[in-house]
């Protein structure tokens, strides 16, 4: 009855997807949300390759797998994944019956998936699809209204891992480092940079003691928040030793080197984030447990671009108008994305509308994250404007002025395209148009309306 009930439902997800495109739906998840409607257990018949590759954590998930993906299809490998970031039980659902045929049997060229999984949904993902590698990019806060706590989600991880899974983890970061102790593991990492602290300057600081003995802990280098290597004196715990350490790191030359088992590998970075850098390395890790030796890696990765969703930048009428993701909800990714900003050169504009949109019908966003949020990072002279919109944009004019923003520098504007006319749009200077996972269709539409305005302005010289 069982194999019955999942063929049937099979077959009606299989035919939801060319229903979807005749009727031009996005529907990305759509085909394994009914799957899993009509047969709970789908994932436990479904068939898969023979490699699979899970990607999980707080920030960095998709931009890891995507990444992932690609050195790999540049490698010739027919490769299943949930691209487009939906990353639950149904996402996870739709990307492997794609590659299955009417009876369910993984379709012969298909050689592994590489799956992101969203940490909540690992109980109902693990127990049916048992990764060879799972790849845990960091353990931060989240939305408190669905994640609590780092180390709440670091006990769900540790609980629904598979023992058979290796683990591929951060070892810059306590809290995602230490998960299932069990799993065998290799450890990423990046070596002491000139930006390095001591002192954590970020609002968020999730590891301030010995997990170990509750002793205080003393970091020997912090990047931000929690990540970077630290020792407690009272019982010796400390953070893991790399197997692949990013080392001579330089953003100006765009240079890195890998060093694994003692010997130095050269890279070509794509970013001049550490974000993303951290990104790099963990894609650099995964290929290399997956047999991928360093100079094809370093070929293939140079041709890797961060997906367009999360960062892109362009150039129009005198202006660089660079889209950046923000994860609403979210207070490590925003916090990076201005610490970043500030650290470029030149003047900025900023549009801030990284406001929850997909659930704004059914329940109220939580603004508490926002008090976790370095803002004020943005209090600098070289930001001249922000400009607040979206249904969050007086949420985002209080915290602003919080942090010490003149308020002559911010404006506000509930619709986001109204918001455009509010931005100065001064050649030579920068413009950030910062939004949410939900908004990015919005943002987008945004972005396409800004480009018209500044040809036109252009056009008008």
């Amino acid at each position: 009855m069982g194999k019955l009930r999942f063929l049937f439902a099979l077959w009606m997800a299989k035919l939801s997807i060319p229903a979807l495109k005749i009727t031009r739906h996005n529907g990305t998840d759509f085909p394994g949300s009914l799957a899993v409607k009509l047969c709970p257990d789908f994932l436990k018949y479904i068939g898969r390759p023979d490699t699979i590759v899970a990607v999980t954590g707080t920030n960095g998930k998709t931009t890891v797998a995507n990444m992932l993906g690609d050195v790999l299809t540049a490698e010739g490998k027919s490769v299943l994944s949930n691209r487009a970031g939906s990353n639950i039980i149904s996402g996870v659902s739709t990307a492997l019956l794609k590659g299955c045929g009417l009876l369910g049997h993984i379709r012969p060229g298909y050689d592994l998936a590489v799956l992101e999984v969203d940490e909540r949904s690992a109980p109902r993902i693990y127990p049916y699809v048992k990764p060879d590698y799972i790849i845990v990019t960091n353990l931060f806060r989240d939305s408190i209204m669905r994640n609590a706590h780092p180390g709440y989600i670091a006990d769900i991880l540790t609980r629904s891992f598979p023992r058979t899974s290796k683990l591929i983890l951060n070892a810059d970061d306590l809290i995602s480092g230490s998960v299932a102790p069990e799993n065998p593991r290799v450890y990423f990492g990046i070596d002491r940079l000139p930006t390095d602290v001591t002192e954590c300057e970020n609002l968020l600081n999730d590891m301030r003691i010995c997990p170990r003995c509750a002793g205080k802990l003393r970091y020997e280098y912090r990047r931000y928040h929690h990540i970077g290597r630290a020792v407690c004196e009272s019982c010796g715990f400390h953070s893991p030793s790399s197997d692949y350490l990013a080392t001579q790191v330089d953003v100006q030359s765009r240079t890195m080197c890998i060093r694994e088992a003692g010997k130095d590998y050269p890279y070509t970075l794509i970013t001049d984030s550490v974000h993303n850098i951290y990104n790099m390395v963990t894609v650099i890790a995964a290929l290399r447990q997956l047999g991928y030796d360093h100079p094809t890696i370093a070929r293939d990765l140079a041709q890797v671009k961060i997906p367009a969703s999360r960062l892109s930048e362009e150039t129009i009428g005198g202006v660089k108008v660079i889209m950046q993701m923000s994860k609403d909800k979210n207070a490590l990714a925003c916090s990076r994305n201005f610490d970043y900003i500030r650290s470029k050169p030149g003047k900025k504009e900023l549009l801030v509308m990284m406001n929850c949109m997909g659930v704004a019908k059914s329940w109220s966003e939580n603004p508490s994250w926002m008090y976790d949020t370095d803002f004020e990072f943005l209090n600098s002279d070289d930001v001249t404007c922000l400009v607040c919109a979206g249904p969050r944009a007086y949420d985002y004019k209080l915290r602003l002025l919080l942090a010490g923003i003149p308020e002559e520098k911010i404006r506000l504007a509930e619709d986001e395209f109204a918001a455009l006319e509010l931005l100065p749009l001064t050649p030579g200077e920068d413009v950030y148009i910062l939004y949410g996972v939900d908004g990015m269709p919005l943002a987008f539409r945004v972005k396409a309306r800004l480009k018209e305005m500044l040809t036109a302005k252009e056009g008008a010289r």
